[in-house]
């Protein structure tokens, strides 16, 4: 049985007597320990399905589960790791950041201390825990939210394009650091990008959504081993002219209803 579970879900945003549908009729199996990247132009409702899956949105049609639970509200199961750094509590060192969560929960402070070390080493931070956020880059800022997320265990990462406002090179380092942390925990993974070649490096899938509004998952994509190999290997470039083809046919229907063609 798939750990998520997204059963005919419809999304629906209402505001006076205006509605938008966001998605629609959307179908999608997840399953433990799965790196899935969700891909699509803008404006196809990426998002709107991680805030579902987060408890942050109700479904509007359908259900979410999650090991065979329905999806009510945010659970410890869940967490989010999200683009921007603001996150962060200024006033709070990269390891009291860390350990908040488990501050929160009475776990004691030589514990919570013991912890924040483990996790900030995974994520290659380990020097920097005395270090509050202004004086941390953008990607390490990125990590420590990563780190803080990881300290509590979920089951379940949600991560929405959390690489989208940093430099290339950064970008690139952040992805091999991802990897490097779903391999060694086995999380179950849901990425939300626009980018394909990102989505060719990390996703054991990639899921490529139809343009919105009232969008769907259009079809899924099982990335070979061989296209991690770089942009010059013939399994990337495979993929790479796939996924594009289905996301400038779905660009080009978004640009024909907004012309009215």
């Amino acid at each position: 049985m798939p750990l998520i579970r997204f059963r005919d879900v419809e999304k629906t945003f209402r505001k006076g007597r205006v509605s938008y549908s966001a998605v629609r009729d959307f179908s999608l199996d997840i399953e433990e320990g799965e790196f899935f990247c969700l891909l699509g132009p803008s404006g196809c409702g990426k998002t709107t399905i991680l805030d579902l899956l987060a408890g942050f949105e109700r479904p509007t049609l359908g259900a979410i589960e999650v090991d065979g639970m329905v999806v009510t509200g945010p659970g410890n199961d869940r967490a989010v790791v999200f683009q921007g750094d603001d996150s962060l509590y200024g006033w709070l060192t990269a390891s009291e950041n860390v350990e908040f969560g488990l501050r929160l929960r009475g776990v004691s402070a030589s514990q919570r201390r013991a912890l924040a070390v483990q996790y900030l080493e995974l994520v290659g931070l380990r020097n920097q825990d005395g270090k509050r956020p202004h004086e941390l880059s953008g990607g390490m800022k990125q990590r420590i939210q990563i780190a803080r997320i990881l300290i509590n265990e979920p089951r379940v990462l949600l991560m929405d394009e959390p690489f989208g406002a940093l430099d290339a090179q950064t970008r690139r380092v952040l992805q091999n650091e991802l990897l490097n942390i779903w391999n060694k925990t086995g999380k179950t993974v849901l990425f939300i990008t626009h980018d394909i070649d990102e989505a060719i490096r990390l996703g054991s899938r990639v899921g490529i959504m139809e343009a919105g509004p009232g969008s769907r998952l259009k079809t899924v994509v099982s990335i070979d081993p061989g296209a991690k190999q770089g942009r010059t290997s013939v399994d990337y470039l495979k993929h790479y002219e796939l996924i594009q083809g289905h996301i400038e046919e779905e660009v080009n229907k978004a640009l024909l209803r907004e012309t009215g063609e």
